[in-house]
């Protein structure tokens, strides 16, 4: 299985009009405005080839805001599909996934699903990995910018598009790098919750803004940016998933992941990220003797905390090593059955 990567910084998707040969799946990147207009034109240069995609930032070796990019991979069955309704009813279409699951007969290590949502991602996956985790599929994806997905053609909102993939020739595995490290003596109870709003009204029983204000000593105008070094962490078993703040709401936190009653957090470090990255790449080398491609999503805060510290070119060039990578920006990553904030998920084959 191998994969290809395509960018048009102009935006003029034509450009790609019989170069990408005979694809199993093409993955889509595009921006807001020419969104709907590019998904028709794919489906019109590449009638029948399975298709999904999105609006955010797409990279290869370098990072590109607006534009468009294709991702073609080959070598793989594959079978896509949307699931509607994710806002209400995620379980609507999971009779189509189970059967896209049989049809394509995963084995041990050989499939993964690519997924791009549309928001209420926790519950997604949790529908999803039902089925995908019983057939030992791993998957990687991430939230829309904008609130819209394609599947072969049509446009979708209020949505996760799906492609699963069986590498006909080797194995696929999924990776998550985590940059923070938890306070291991700390340890915060969260109540007075709003669940619709990702809002955090107390932690152990303190309003939540003056416990963060006062753990980190720093002032009410530096939380929106504090969250680059010290997101939250929630606790489940021994993993620790990410939640990035995004504003104060008057004694309260809203964030960006869900956080309910009695869930326990603890805040987060950031540790040295090139010896993070050095350790996945060491990791990934250690798995593929050859790699066919490596497909990933990046978080927006993870992008923004990059090029802050002019890690961003140095970070791209170092996956393109191991071999083709690609991926994009997304305002979640999906790792599996996990919603998380300010990581970097992705697939790898060979």
């Amino acid at each position: 299985m191998k994969q290809q990567y395509f960018k048009s910084d102009s935006g003029n998707l034509k450009e790609f009009a019989g170069k990408l040969g005979s694809p199993d799946l093409i993955v889509m990147i595009s921006e807001k405005d020419h969104f709907r207009t590019h998904v028709s034109e794919l489906e019109a240069m590449y009638p029948g080839v399975p298709s999904i995609g999105t609006t955010g930032h797409f990279y290869g070796k370098t990072l590109k805001e607006g534009g468009v990019a294709l991702t073609a991979f080959y070598g793989a069955k594959v079978k896509t599909g949307v699931l509607r309704s994710v806002s209400t009813m995620p379980v609507r279409d999971i009779g189509t996934l189970q059967s896209h699951v049989r049809e394509i007969a995963p084995g041990a290590n050989d499939t993964a699903c690519i997924d791009l949502c549309t928001g209420n991602d926790a519950a997604v996956l949790t529908t999803m990995y039902s089925i995908l985790g019983k057939n030992h599929i791993c998957l990687t994806g991430g939230t829309a910018f904008d609130g819209m997905v394609s599947c072969c053609g049509q446009v979708y909102e209020d949505a996760d598009a799906y492609a699963l993939l069986k590498n006909t020739s080797g194995k696929i595995r999924s990776y998550k790098e985590n940059i923070y490290r938890p306070r291991e003596d700390l340890r915060l109870i969260a109540s007075k919750t709003d669940r619709a709003n990702y809002y955090v009204g107390e932690l152990n029983g303190v309003p939540a803004k003056k416990l963060y204000m006062d753990t980190l000593g720093i002032s009410e105008r530096e939380i929106a940016t504090q969250t680059f070094k010290n997101p939250f962490g929630k606790i489940t078993g021994r993993d620790v998933c990410i939640i990035s703040l995004k504003e104060v709401k008057g004694n309260g936190l809203c964030c960006y992941r869900q956080v309910n009653d009695s869930d326990v957090l603890t805040i987060l470090d950031l540790q040295d990220i090139p010896s993070i990255v050095d350790e996945t790449l060491r990791s990934i080398s250690r798995d593929f003797s050859r790699i066919g491609g490596i497909f990933s999503v990046n978080c927006a805060f993870r992008y923004l905390l990059f090029t802050q510290e002019g890690f961003m070119s140095s970070y791209l060039n170092q996956m393109s090593g191991l071999g083709c990578h690609c991926g994009f920006v997304g305002n979640g990553e999906h790792s599996d059955a996990q919603f998380v904030n300010q990581s970097m998920s992705c697939i790898v084959f060979d």
